[in-house]
């Protein structure tokens, strides 16, 4: 070894070009020049053959940060620099809405909070072992669904990171850093009397408002609406000749998971029309513009009458799982009662809800099975419609209707239109349900088959009304014309 003069005599120059020796602290370091620039970068050990075992791919990795700075990266890029690069695409995000923006922000906060040493420090440093640390303060003080969301926004920016070249894996996806389970809310909801009862406290508090709250927490509970769907729905939305009340959401950012213009329907059940007729006559002069509730909340009403009602508090979110666990207590299928609070799922999340009392129902229903013999002769059996093919004989009838054999058709959507429109079944159910489930892109439950309606109007929202037009077209229009 040689002492460089350069230095003063603290260094010296190893048999190995660019690896030098600190004669004070016995460590080794690379030197060397890259774009006309001397370049130093300690090693981390004081052994010869390790440090010249680093020496190449240390010297790449400096001459691979300065090819990236250069080309605009910044694999220095520090932790709360990448968290403004992901902020600034969630806010100019057309797919998320104002509220998901604004939630965002709010974890955001939560996470500094619970971390506020990660933000000056730059992503290439951050261990995987800091982020399982961060995991368990984390989780053990916030809901398993706000970790969740947290984690994910925590993952999207080390993957900005990642694309700065700063680092190469994501230490918050490591096999370690795992989601929490999370565990659907137990519904404590009121029974039909208690809800009577409810409604009777909030309408005859003596508040200037207590009418008006009253009406808002029924139009929720017999619609089904979320509480930022139900404000925004005017007179001229109440379908009374069809039935239906037409939700469009805020104006300017539509209902939830959907396009702003885009609308769903919900049908009045026999409690939301007379309740929207009695406020119509007592609101005759109304304009059809005019908002049918005429307060936008009313929680504090809620929880003064719950109290009094002897019931465990709910919020207006609750309201609409009332209203979905009457309708399956009364028979309605999952699938469409999912349709009506506006599920585009086919029926996944409000299976996961709600499921409980399907299996109440068939435990209830099981409970009328007898092996018993009957004291009477039993009626005889409701025929029912079959699922299976017509005979031979009737098929051939009904087919020879149409010019366009659509039930041999390579097209799922024609097999299903046809048949859809069909009273009587030609293909096989199987083939029938397939067909469905290729044509609406989604999972469709055999129980909706029993509602081809219904199918058909989801369908028409899919593929759009041109689409239609051909099939009915293809299809209707090329039924033969009896003989005159």
């Amino acid at each position: 070894m040689k002492t460089d003069a350069k230095t003063g005599g603290l260094w010296q120059k190893a048999r190995h070009a660019n690896l030098v020796r600190n004669l004070s602290s016995g460590k080794y370091f690379a030197r060397f020049r890259h774009n006309g620039k001397l370049i130093w970068r300690g090693l981390d050990t004081d052994v010869l053959s390790i440090a010249a075992q680093r020496l190449p791919d240390k010297i790449k990795a400096v001459k691979d940060e300065q090819a990236l700075l250069a080309s605009g990266s910044d694999p220095r890029i520090t932790f709360e620099a990448a968290t403004k690069i992901y902020q600034e695409r969630v806010q100019a995000s057309p797919d998320f809405k104002p509220r998901t923006k604004e939630h965002h922000e709010e974890r955001l906060i939560a996470f500094f909070k619970s971390w506020p040493d990660i933000k000056t420090k730059p992503i290439k440093d951050i261990t995987k072992a800091e982020c399982l640390e961060w995991r368990s303060r984390f989780a053990a003080e916030f809901s398993p669904s706000t970790f969740n969301h947290t984690l994910g926004i925590l993952r999207a920016i080390f993957e900005i990171g990642i694309e700065a070249g700063a680092r190469r894996d994501n230490p918050a996806k490591a096999k370690e850093m795992k989601r929490l389970r999370e565990t659907s809310k137990r519904l404590r909801l009121p029974e039909p009397k208690q809800f009577e009862k409810f409604v009777k406290e909030i309408e005859g508090s003596g508040s200037g408002f207590s009418k008006p709250c009253a009406e808002l927490v029924q139009f929720l509970a017999f619609g089904g609406f979320r509480i930022s769907e139900a404000k925004h729905i005017t007179w001229a939305d109440c379908d009374f000749k069809r039935g239906k009340i037409i939700l469009g959401g805020d104006p300017e950012t539509g209902l939830k998971s959907r396009r702003a213009g885009e609308t769903r329907e919900v049908p009045m059940i026999p409690d939301m029309r007379r309740l929207l007729e009695q406020m119509r006559t007592e609101r005759p002069h109304e304009p059809l513009t005019a908002k049918v509730t005429r307060v936008s909340e009313c929680q504090k009403a809620m929880n003064r009458a719950a109290k009094n009602a002897g019931m465990i508090r709910i919020t207006h979110h609750d309201l609409r799982h009332l209203f979905a666990t009457r309708c399956i207590e009364t028979g309605v299928d999952i699938p469409t009662v999912s349709r009506w609070l506006g599920h585009k799922d086919g029926g996944a999340l409000a299976l996961k809800v709600y499921g409980h009392l399907r299996d109440q129902h068939s435990v209830d229903m099981a409970g009328k099975v007898t092996f018993s013999a009957p004291n009477d002769v039993p009626p005889a059996p409701e025929k029912q419609q079959t699922s299976e093919p017509v005979p031979t004989t009737n098929a051939a009838k009904i087919k020879a209707k149409y010019s366009y054999p659509w039930w041999a058709s390579t097209e799922a959507i024609e097999i299903f239109w046809g048949q859809a429109n069909e009273p009587v079944q030609i293909v096989p159910s199987a083939k029938y349900l397939q067909s469905a489930k290729t044509a609406m892109g989604r999972e469709v439950f055999e129980q909706e088959l029993s509602e081809p309606q219904a199918l058909l109007d989801e369908l028409l929202e899919r593929v759009g009304v041109a689409t239609i037009e051909k099939l009915k077209a293809k299809i209707s229009g090329n039924q033969k014309q009896p003989a005159a």
